[in-house]
């Protein structure tokens, strides 16, 4: 069901209306009428007449008229029935203001899950519940009871009335922004996150969505609608949780379960998802890519009126991976002839005092540098807006024209301007003229570059969307027959893996490269099979019970010779047996020694929020201390698992070291790929563990495979 009915309703009523100033029942009516609310108010309370001059109903069927929208104020217990009566009324959606249910353990899950039940027995929508509420600001129906909300053109979607608060005072305090709308989602019992989303993409009125989240019910599905908002309009978001301790205290206030912050961060890059760690940032930098083009490249001019504002300006953007290129000579030569002998013109561009007379010179010095074809966005940094305050009021007519000048010529070159100001907190007209041209200024430089960098990076995102993932499993790889009968044949035994040959079997039969090894169940064949490999053999336990073979000293490596293979099985046995005497020993694995490269690991695992993901680092038996891996949500495309190879910290170890030569990349982005396709063939795959994989010049070696299966 469309969303529309329960965002820009023509009628509200109002359950658990009160005559109590005191309760939310009679707050959301006062809201309702003193913000001018344009649609119908209908009160609802057996126990009284009138509230605040308007009519009050027995009941929702006594209203006797269709109704959009329900505002439930009354307690958790109460919902079943309220939501049925809303049902048969054909209301479309319930805002559910109490909390006592899934935040609060088993009962309040169970109540939870009724409450949706008949919610959606009845064709009723649900936000929350325990939520702070919504508004709908262009048509003033406020369900929260905040005031002074201003108009704009961002969505609003918070986990957290406090965090909603901070932003709309800042946007009332130190911007000309706006917001469109404003949902909290309290537990997503009922609407998810990217049912709100898919609203807000087609919302006429939203040009930007801002995201304050904790957990994620359906992260999958959230990512795969992402995916298509962010190539029309920009997602900021803020995500808490990444710690231990904040991941606890987020479970405890939403019900829902963090993840793993790298997997999360590097998820919500590839959606498209501007994702903000400083809660500082999050407003700026939704103000700056509703307000401004997306950058065409990741090259900024930075201009300035002092060296050590653009120092810091070219150091922070920098770190942000922006580019701060040295403009053209042609567009030197021009800017030596506005700016002077002593402007420093490579980039960033110090005016060094060429505009202490004439603050427009900024003005020219920006169309110069913006007409340049490398340069895609411009940081303006120091004093402007100032001159006018500093030096001679007379300098403000000045500032003004060339806020004038700057406005049109974003629109004319679209391209961005972002503008740091000593004097933003004096509210100078010159300032605020920039941001009537949608050009935000902002008190932090860092703040600044910050915006800058995202715009750059959105920018980036619109020109390359085509070569991410969607998120979607659609690439049709079927689960082979024999891969199937294995992992039945594990669940009939009561095993919750396949033994490390199983694993490897089912890897050869998606055309993995695997190694010609047996399965041992005597000393004796153990010695055979390692006379028809030839060589040195690596020997290790197959057991059910001995998930860590190391650990149970029942690996073996380098065996050479009948004699010393027959007496290395039965030390083997012996091992394993005496660190785990019920163990069911199936035999020893006799595989042929690996030849010597770099030790890397692929693994994947089941998410609580987004689903099967894939990791990739450098493996061995320190991979949990160096912890040197990245995360992807599956599937992944070539460009993926091509880009996780080089994001590691030790990516130069895979490009040739002292002399060693480069891996096979090609071998190990093959490889990768069809562990994403083999996640998508069973879905009856918890975890899958290949470490260490060796790899070399000239292919790779899966070593070991260790492969769970969902309860």
């Amino acid at each position: 069901m469309s969303l529309e009915r329960i965002f820009n309703a023509e009628s509200v009523v109002v359950v658990g209306a009160s005559r109590d100033e005191k309760k939310r029942g009679f707050q959301a009516i006062r809201t309702l009428l003193e913000g001018k609310y344009e649609g119908d108010i209908y009160p609802v309370n057996p126990k009284e007449d009138r509230i605040l001059g308007l009519k009050c109903h027995k009941s929702i069927a006594d209203i006797g008229r269709p109704v959009d929208l329900a505002l439930i104020t009354t307690p958790a217990r109460t919902l079943p029935s309220l939501l049925a009566e809303c049902g048969q009324s054909k209301i479309a959606g319930a805002v559910i203001i109490a909390g006592g249910f899934g935040e609060l353990g088993e009962e309040g899950k169970k109540l939870e899950r009724q409450m949706v039940e008949v919610a959606r027995e009845h064709g009723v929508r649900l936000v929350g519940p325990n939520t702070s509420g919504m508004i709908s600001v262009h048509s003033n129906m406020n369900l929260v009871g905040l005031s002074g909300i201003p108009k704009g053109d961002l969505a609003l979607i918070s986990q957290s009335g406090n965090m909603a608060l901070h932003l709309i005072t800042e946007a009332a305090l130190k911007s000309q922004k706006g917001f469109s709308y404003y949902v909290g989602v309290g537990n997503e019992a009922d609407i998810k996150f990217h049912e709100y989303l898919e609203f807000f993409t087609e919302d006429p009125k939203t040009r930007a969505i801002v995201i304050y989240v904790e957990g994620l019910r359906d992260g999958r599905k959230f990512l795969q609608q992402a995916y298509k908002t962010t190539r029309k309009k920009p997602i900021v978001l803020l995500k808490s949780g990444r710690s231990v301790t904040g991941a606890q205290s987020a479970g405890s206030h939403t019900g829902a379960l963090a993840g793993i912050s790298e997997v999360a961060h590097t998820a919500f890059r590839r959606a498209g998802i501007i994702n903000i760690l400083n809660s500082d940032e999050l407003f700026p930098v939704a103000e700056a890519l509703s307000s401004l083009p997306p950058m065409k490249n990741n090259s900024v001019a930075i201009l300035a009126d002092g060296g050590g504002h653009a120092t810091i300006a070219a150091d922070v953007l920098n770190d942000h991976g922006v580019d701060i290129p040295a403009v053209g000579e042609a567009t030197q030569e021009r800017l030596r002839k506005l700016l002077g002998p002593n402007a420093s013109l490579r980039n960033p561009i110090d005016v060094a005092g060429a505009t202490d007379a004439d603050p427009s010179v900024f003005a020219e010095a920006a169309r110069i540098l913006l007409r340049d074809e490398s340069i895609g966005g411009l940081l303006m940094v120091g004093l402007f807006g100032g001159y006018g305050i500093r030096f001679a009021e007379r300098l403000k007519f000045k500032e003004e024209d060339a806020a004038h000048q700057l406005g049109k010529l974003v629109l004319k070159t679209q391209k961005p301007i972002v503008v740091h100001s000593l004097y933003n907190h004096a509210r100078p007209h010159s300032l605020d003229l920039l941001r009537y041209y949608g050009i935000p200024v902002y008190d932090s430089l860092e703040i600044a570059c910050k915006c800058s960098a995202t715009l750059s990076q959105y920018g980036r995102h619109r020109s390359d969307w085509q070569r991410k993932s969607t998120f979607v499993f659609n690439w049709g790889h079927d689960a082979k027959d024999e891969g199937n009968a294995m992992i039945a044949q594990s669940r009939k035994e009561g095993r919750g893996l396949l033994l490390e040959h199983e694993a490897k079997r089912l890897l050869g039969l998606h055309g993995v490269k695997v190694p010609d090894e047996r399965l041992a169940k005597t000393a004796k064949e153990a010695a055979s099979f390692a006379k028809e490999l030839g060589g040195p053999v690596a020997m290790k336990i197959v057991s059910p019970q001995i998930v860590h073979k190391s650990d149970a000293r029942g690996v073996r490596l380098g065996v050479e010779g009948q004699d010393a293979v027959t007496q290395a099985f039965d030390d083997i046995v012996a091992a394993a047996l005496g660190y785990e005497p019920k163990a069911d020993i199936r035999g020893v694995l006799v595989s042929p020694m690996a030849e010597p490269g770099v030790e890397v690991i692929i693994g994947t695992k089941i998410d609580a929020q987004f689903g099967p993901v894939i990791m990739f680092g450098i493996g061995g038996i320190f991979v949990e201390v160096l912890k040197d891996v990245v995360f992807r949500v599956l599937p992944i495309t070539p460009k993926a698992a091509e880009m996780m190879l080089d994001e590691i910290r030790s990516s130069k170890i895979l490009s040739g070291f002292r002399g060693k030569p480069p891996i096979d990349r090609q071998a190990l982005i093959e490889l990768l790929l069809t562990v994403s396709g083999i996640i998508e063939a069973y879905p009856q795959i918890q975890e899958l563990d290949l470490n260490p994989i060796i790899v070399r010049h000239d292919g790779l070696s899966i070593v070991d495979a260790r492969l769970l299966l969902t309860k």
